[in-house]
């Protein structure tokens, strides 16, 4: 299982402490890390490499200068679905025909979706969550307001977590937003203006289980939308995801 690890809040702040606590589980998902981050702009900077947390002369020269930033999403890569090289690494970013910059890292799978089918031809690399970004992109197309984007965000979650595993974390340059389908797998602590999320909980503090199976949205720490309850809980089958693998080495 991939992990992620996320921050929206008010003001710029230290997640050093965090990302060293994060980056040590890069021992169980061992084939990649990326950090994204964003300042008070919402401009963002994005780093990743295919290779294990723990190994990376990279993340210990980036951890030892520290990290400061508004916002951030950080994800390590356990392969299922793309080969272990840059292009498959987490978080993928990319521009919306609007040129709203957009940021998204994926703990999951698609068994089912025809909606992300025809990215499979225009993707950088081979990942169902690079078509997740692409499939929102292109359903965000002359979107500006603000209401309507977050009328399709939850639109696009309900739809793609059906018969999926869907936990996501994804940054539009304003809001962070944030879905899980599976219990247990993602948790949200609340700390003076700024709310973090993370697959397991990275210290004692006060972690709570993320609601299941609706899209939340996080601006500058605060919750300010939340989208539709559904039924679409992922339990995860063996034997399914066994047969998606066996598909895949055939492609």
């Amino acid at each position: 299982m991939c992990e992620m690890f996320g921050v929206s809040s008010d003001r710029t702040i230290d997640v050093t402490r965090e990302l060293k606590a994060f980056f040590r589980h890069g021992e169980y998902n061992p084939h990649g890390w990326g950090i994204a981050t964003w300042d008070d702009t919402g401009r963002i900077t994005i780093d990743k490499e295919p290779v294990d947390s723990t190994r990376s002369a990279k993340i210990v020269k980036l951890l030892s200068s520290g990290v400061s930033c508004r916002g951030i999403i950080a994800h390590i890569r356990k392969a299922t679905i793309g080969y272990v090289e840059h292009k498959n690494t987490h978080p993928f970013i990319a521009h919306d025909p609007n040129w709203r910059e957009w940021v998204l890292a994926h703990n999951g799978t698609i068994f089912e979706s025809d909606e992300l089918l025809p990215y499979k031809d225009i993707q950088s690399g081979s990942t169902d969550s690079e078509r997740i970004l692409l499939y929102i992109l292109d359903q965000n197309k002359g979107i500006r307001d603000e209401a309507e984007r977050f009328k399709i965000m939850d639109s696009v979650t309900v739809k793609l977590s059906d018969k999926n595993k869907l936990n996501l974390l994804i940054f539009d340059g304003e809001d962070l937003y944030v879905h899980k389908n599976e219990a247990g797998t993602l948790y949200r602590k609340n700390n003076d203006g700024s709310v973090f999320f993370a697959t397991r909980p990275l210290d004692d503090g006060a972690w709570e289980e993320v609601p299941l199976n609706r899209l939340l949205v996080y601006r500058d720490g605060k919750l300010v939308y939340e989208g539709t309850v559904h039924e679409h809980t992922y339990i995860h089958d063996e034997k399914q995801m066994n047969m998606l693998l066996m598909e895949y080495s055939q492609l």
